[in-house]
């Protein structure tokens, strides 16, 4: 009897009491959600199709959604052949824009969204693969099997083929994947990337005349990208170049 009127004697607990619960719920899986993305990895948007067939994405479609790993760059640099996502530098982001609403609760949940990686960020975050680093010699010159780093051809069994546009024998050929280009020396701590579908992709090799000879600095990489998660699951592999 005493145990029954002690526990009927116990107020309900108010609604208040439970929202409180749910919102500090809410805020401590955001904490989370925002330490995991800072220092361990998080999704990302393909929005174009710069990357086929090894990523897909393009206007009107289902674009990738890829998990980006960041631990594996915490004691080494990214080797050729790792596929990975940068911030592009300065002279990349001219025209770069993201549609955004006017409305402040509409923009603010595209921004949430966003972050959490379901939809193109506000910084012009790219993805190209790694083909050389700091101390590599790049080119693809008119009598060069195909791209070309420290005088050897490189592996392109990544590359899309046929290609998305043809290329003038005047300026380049199928095999450079565009215009010739190089030779350049990678300064130290940057990489030279390029996209997998060469002839359709904005990548080093249009930026060469930039400060940076169009490579980007290795302290502009997010991360490596290990598996696409969305609308089918299959793992990235570096490929050796």
């Amino acid at each position: 009897m005493t145990q029954k009127s002690k526990a009927s004697s116990e107020p309900p607990q108010s609604s208040w009491g439970l929202l409180w619960e749910a919102f500090l719920i809410i805020v401590l899986a955001f904490v989370l959600l925002i330490g995991t993305q800072a220092f361990v990895g998080r999704p990302y948007v393909i929005p174009s199709a710069s990357m086929e067939p090894t990523l897909h994405g393009c206007e009107g479609c289902t674009n990738d959604r890829i998990f980006v790993e960041k631990l594996s760059y915490y004691f080494s640099d990214p080797d050729p052949g790792d596929v990975v996502v940068f911030e592009g530098p300065d002279a990349w982001n001219v025209g770069f824009s993201v549609d955004r609403s006017s409305n402040v609760m509409v923009r603010g949940m595209q921004n949430l969204v966003a972050a959490a990686g379901l939809r193109p960020n506000t910084k012009n975050i790219l993805v190209k693969r790694v083909i050389a680093t700091e101390g590599d010699t790049v080119q693809c010159l008119e009598d060069d099997p195909g791209v070309m780093v420290n005088g050897a051809e490189t592996n392109d069994s990544f590359v899309k083929y046929p290609p998305d546009m043809e290329v003038s024998p005047q300026t380049g050929s199928a095999a450079c994947g565009g215009e010739y280009f190089g030779p350049l020396t990678v300064p130290e701590d940057s990489l030279f990337v390029m996209g997998d579908n060469r002839t359709n992709s904005l990548d080093s090799r249009y930026h060469l005349g930039d400060k940076l000879q169009g490579t980007i600095p290795v302290s502009n990489v997010k991360g490596r990208v290990r598996a696409v998660f969305y609308p089918r699951f299959h793992s990235v592999p570096s490929e050796t170049v």
